[in-house]
């Protein structure tokens, strides 16, 4: 999988393209990704414990990774990612349409 947390992505499908976001959590047994301000449903919690309160509360739920593309801040573009080795023989993360070494 090619998205990794803390990445900034941005959805290529359903009812959030077009929106961005940095990833929160990735879970690759199931190839989802939760990504903050993505796909917010409304879920009735019921108090647990002293410090968790109840109610109708909003939160982010996982989307699938094939819905989201990766997001370059320097190019304002999104692609692919690829890897590549560096001349000190390290594998690297590239973002494909400019060549540039994602981190």
């Amino acid at each position: 999988m090619r998205i990794r947390t803390n990445d900034m992505v941005i959805v290529t499908k359903g009812r959030d393209r077009g929106k961005r976001g940095r990833v929160i959590s990735v879970d690759r047994k199931y190839n989802r990704a939760v990504v903050e301000g993505i796909n917010i449903v409304t879920r009735h919690q019921k108090p647990t414990g002293p410090f968790r309160q109840g109610g109708i509360i909003q939160k982010e739920m996982a989307v699938p990774v094939s819905n989201l593309a990766f997001f370059d801040e320097q190019a304002e573009a999104f692609g692919k990612v690829g890897y590549r080795f560096l001349a000190d023989g390290t594998k690297a993360r590239v973002f494909k349409k400019s060549g540039e070494v994602i981190e």
